[in-house]
């Protein structure tokens, strides 16, 4: 017996099971990305492109998905990053940039257990959405007059992982406490 992939109309493979039986298999479909909301300050520019360049970055990223239909199984997920850059030490320190970006897609997760689907949500679709952000941030970035910032890459999977280890620590804690 001979298992066969295929493809149908709509880009999802089917499993054939040599006898022309279809069988839907687990289904992950990129629909759309689209960037949500950007945001750029620049508070003390010019006076700031004078002082000597030695930044400090504080990054923050947030995640969330939201089901856009539970029949067909769309969700969008956003990541949600805020960049601080400072300049200075101690009362001398300064935000000289503040950039916030949402960054978007619309996704079908299908046809996976629970565990899968949740971790699909968590980290391949981040994985997804990141680079367009990372782009958004550089190109901000360079148009409000500053040098090119890299933003490094994030490792969703480890992210989760650490997430899943926290919150079974928490249900630990919270069971022998009671």
């Amino acid at each position: 017996m001979s298992t066969q992939m295929k493809a149908n109309g709509a880009n999802q493979p089917t499993k054939m099971n040599g006898q022309g039986k279809a069988e839907q298999g687990p289904v992950f479909t990129v629909h759309n990305i689209y960037l949500k909301d950007m945001s750029f300050e620049a508070p003390h520019s010019p006076q700031i492109f004078s002082d000597p360049w030695k930044p400090k970055m504080e990054f923050d990223l947030q995640t969330g998905s939201y089901p856009l239909s539970e029949e067909e199984s769309v969700h969008e997920v956003a990541i949600h990053i805020t960049l601080s850059i400072k300049l200075g030490e101690g009362k001398e320190e300064k935000v000289v940039a503040l950039i916030e970006i949402h960054q978007a897609g619309a996704f079908t997760v299908k046809g996976f257990d629970e565990v899968t689907f949740k971790q699909v949500l968590a980290t391949t679709c981040p994985t997804v959405l990141f680079p367009y952000a990372r782009e958004a941030i550089s190109n901000l970035a360079t148009r409000g007059g500053f040098t090119q910032l890299i933003v490094p890459p994030i490792n969703f999977d480890a992210m989760y992982a650490q997430h899943l280890e926290e919150e079974a620590l928490k249900a630990k804690s919270e069971t022998t406490s009671s």
